[in-house]
């Protein structure tokens, strides 16, 4: 890609931030990316360079860890499993082996990315924290800023590319609300990002806060630990069974949604739910007004998919309680005006996109919390060669068609830029003739 660097050299002698009587440039050094810089090395980072490395497209992934796919390896709890059938949650161009569980471990599935990563030569480069990205209009390209957090602690850089890849996705920071008397409970306060097990909790009584897949997974954890977990159900939620007739809901749900329209597929769903669960309502557990997958569809929110916590609430072995009025020493009072002692609280509050922190962007990207202003399927890309990977709510079937659009819409790029450099050169060595 010749061309690309002289095209990038000569907009350099004319950019003020390229000129070595400025300061900034004795500090924080500057390299040309030719292909895509990708932020993040998770599952969709992972899927956008490997699309882009079949196309033949060369890019770097920069990731603030030490290692791809952080938040699998750090903050998740020990009995996660994926909550999906494998074959919905495989990245592109690279199945799960056989051997894996049709659910597989949280340990199976960062096994099966570092694979995937050696596969397609992927090679991040670690302990980078992304501190901005901002497109430079008068040099067409874009600048993003790191600073080493790692070993080169403090050291800067600054990444010079034409396209840019934001794939830190919708989790990339935990959502912790403010709760009235928090700092006056005295026990012991974590978010699911820290919690790992039920070990440490035995014959404590703990309130988990948020009625989400992680929420529900944490307090059976809980009681199988010999814990008295309470649940906050602040909002309406739908629990579906994990699997319905020897299939798995999700897959059942796709395969429907072929031959009838949304609301017919949610009917069955929720008389199937019904005849399997009985009411939920009856334990708490309202239902929204929309069906399961008209929600997801129109808001993003997730059905719980159940994996044996409806059993323990039907027992009483978990308690629910609405929103939490305020929090007192050891204590929670509640809306209904109840107060209860509890030993520990855990926020499974969920996470949220940090965009907003780092990308100078204001177009493709909303400043309220981090997501595309398009909805799906349309949110992948932007303006001056800015793209988004695993944005879609739709988890890891949706980053990796993510993936491929990107990966599809850059080659054109790049080969047309290939056939200029090519037709550059054939007419140089036809006048040395």
């Amino acid at each position: 890609m010749t061309n690309c660097f002289r095209e990038f050299q000569g907009k350099m002698a004319n950019d003020p931030h390229f000129n070595n009587n400025n300061h900034e440039s004795f500090t924080r050094r500057r390299v040309w990316v030719p292909g895509p810089v990708i932020v993040g090395a998770g599952p969709s980072g992972l899927a956008a360079a490997a699309c882009l490395k079949d196309k033949g497209v060369p890019s770097i992934v920069l990731e603030r860890s030490n290692c791809i796919a952080s938040l699998w390896q750090f903050k998740t709890y020990d009995r996660l499993r994926l909550h999906l059938p494998k074959k919905f949650c495989e990245l592109p161009m690279m199945p799960f082996p056989e051997h894996y569980p049709t659910y597989p471990s949280k340990r199976q599935f960062v096994e099966y990315l570092e694979n995937y990563a050696k596969r397609f030569g992927i090679r991040p480069v670690f302990e980078q924290e992304v501190e901005s990205a901002e497109y430079d209009e008068c040099v067409g390209l874009w600048r993003v800023r790191v600073r080493s957090v790692g070993v080169k602690l403090g050291e800067e850089m600054e990444y010079v590319c034409r396209w840019l890849v934001v794939a830190t996705g919708e989790n990339a920071e935990a959502v912790v609300p403010e709760i009235k008397g928090m700092a006056d409970f005295g026990g012991e306060v974590k978010h699911t990002a820290e919690y790992k097990s039920g070990r440490g909790f035995e014959g404590k009584k703990v309130l988990v806060v948020g009625c989400g897949n992680s929420g529900m997974e944490v307090c059976l954890d809980l009681c199988n630990h010999n814990a008295h977990p309470s649940l906050i159900v602040r909002d309406s939620v739908h629990v579906l069974p994990r699997e319905m007739l020897g299939r798995s809901t999700f897959g059942l749900s796709m395969w429907l949604l072929k031959w009838l329209p949304i609301r017919l597929v949610d009917s069955f769903l929720l008389i199937m739910s019904w005849l399997i669960f009985g009411n939920t309502a009856s334990f708490g557990l309202d239902r929204p007004k929309l069906g399961p997958l008209e929600l997801k569809s129109k808001t993003g929110k997730t059905p719980v998919l159940d994996v044996g916590t409806l059993a323990k609430i039907k027992s009483g072995d978990i308690k629910i309680h609405p929103s939490i009025q305020c929090v007192g020493n050891h204590s929670v009072q509640f809306v209904n005006g109840i107060v209860e002692k509890f030993d520990a609280i855990i926020l499974a509050t969920g996470y949220k996109s940090n965009t907003p922190s780092w990308l100078k962007e204001k177009e493709m990207f909303s400043e309220k919390d981090g997501m595309p202003r398009k909805p799906f399927p349309h949110g992948w890309k932007g303006e001056y060669g800015l793209y988004a990977v695993g944005f879609t709510r739709r988890g890891l079937f949706g980053s990796s068609m993510d993936a491929k659009r990107v990966s599809e819409d850059i080659e054109k790029m790049w080969k047309a830029e290939a056939k200029h450099l090519s037709m550059t050169i054939g007419r140089s060595l036809a006048l040395q003739r």
